[in-house]
């Protein structure tokens, strides 16, 4: 993915969890991950799999076409 989307995908995510009142530990507990490494992806620091997108996606209660931004 390139740096656009990364960004796109953790501003996504981001926007999503405030509109749902949730702390980044929230998700990242839900999820399985650490805080840090939830926090990088909000600010497109790191990439993302395919593996833990699926498990923020759940863990938010949205579909991935919600956060994708293509």
């Amino acid at each position: 993915m390139s740096t656009e989307t990364i960004k796109r995908i953790g501003i996504r995510l981001r926007d999503i969890r405030q509109s749902k009142h949730l702390t980044q530990l929230e998700v990242a507990d839900k999820a399985g991950i650490s805080t840090n490494y939830y926090a990088r992806i909000e600010r497109g620091d790191t990439g993302i799999s395919m593996e833990i997108f699926e498990k923020v996606v759940k863990a938010l209660k949205v579909r991935s076409s919600d956060v994708l931004p293509f």
